[in-house]
């Protein structure tokens, strides 16, 4: 796969975030360009110029690992960055179908097996849902239908919370850091363009947010890369307010590709309060629609259909 602009682009953006003093370099007079110089990131990876630049001109097909594991250290890269370096040099190499099960995940052509939605649905103090690369939701227990009620409730969004983010006004409410918000969408998608570059569908949601949303533009051109592990975040949600959460991703090992979020709240705060009132407003708008999610489908599939988008959308609260 020819990726060299990718490549280039991504080294380039890391080299002018480093600045001399924290690679431990003088900065000396006359600098005409921010962050490092490629002569003194290649001499900190120990390589020569020539060498370097040619790889920041996007040719990393045929690099070896250490070469690059030389060129990380040397640019910082946290561990986002580091994989996401080695992917693109595996894309280069074409090596990179080989190390990443290909099938295609689009939230209408996956169910996912019996055991994994019961697994969701007895999870019920807290929001679980199964998200692909895309941020497509997949799968979703009662409890997540309910808080992300908004996204769900307008069928353009297609269940996917970059979508939702960058191109529904409902996002601006939901998410009180929504600048951060932002952020982290891109850079999950980007990383996500780089572990698996021949995703027709991640190309094409790409390109719909980069023509409908200049937020979207600007930070995509960044070059930021990131995972979604562990962390707090806070909602505002139209039914209880505002709430801070904890979450965790796991990756699901009979679903590659595929990872489960579970969002909670700190035992006896008013954050699992307000979880507690979100589950009671679920069970009384709970439609005939929900039979069909505990067989499996309904979840994802029907999910426009559930709980939050035939109910009447509440009044902020």
């Amino acid at each position: 796969m020819d990726n060299r602009e990718e490549v280039r682009e991504f080294l380039t953006s890391r080299r002018v975030k480093i600045t001399p003093q924290q690679a431990g370099l003088p900065a000396g007079p006359r600098r005409r360009v921010p962050g490092l110089r490629r002569s003194e990131v290649a001499a900190l990876a120990d390589v020569s110029v020539e060498y370097y630049a040619k790889l920041e001109r996007g040719h990393l097909a045929g690099v070896s690992p250490a070469v690059l594991e030389a060129v990380a250290r040397a640019l910082q890269l946290d561990e986002a960055e580091r994989a996401h370096l080695l992917h693109l040099a595996q894309a280069a190499d074409g090596t990179e179908a080989l190390t990443r099960p290909r099938r295609r995940t689009t939230a209408p052509q996956w169910t996912p097996h019996r055991s994994l939605q019961w697994t969701l649905d007895a999870i019920t103090a807290g929001p679980a849902v199964v998200c692909n690369g895309r941020m497509d939701i997949l799968a979703a227990n009662p409890l997540a239908r309910a808080f992300y009620t908004d996204l769900f409730a307008e069928p353009d969004n297609q269940r996917n919370l970059a979508r939702f983010n960058f191109l529904d006004a409902a996002s601006r409410r939901f998410y009180p850091d929504w600048e951060l918000f932002g952020d982290m969408a891109v850079a999950i998608l980007r990383r996500e363009a780089g572990r698996d570059p021949h995703d027709k569908d991640l190309h094409d949601l790409i390109g719909e947010l980069s023509t409908r949303s200049a937020e979207f533009r600007s930070r995509w051109g960044a070059h930021n890369v990131r995972r979604h592990g562990t962390g707090t975040k806070r909602f505002h949600h139209s039914v209880v307010g505002d709430l801070t959460l904890a979450y965790e991703a796991l990756e699901l090992a009979a679903e590659p590709g595929l990872s489960m979020t579970i969002y909670t709240a700190e035992p006896g705060s008013p954050n699992e309060e307000g979880l507690r009132l979100l589950a009671s407003w679920a069970a009384t708008h709970e439609t005939g629609t929900h039979a069909a999610d505990t067989h499996g489908t309904g979840s994802h599939q029907t999910g426009t259909h559930g709980t939050g988008s035939r109910t009447a959308r509440p009044a902020t609260g």
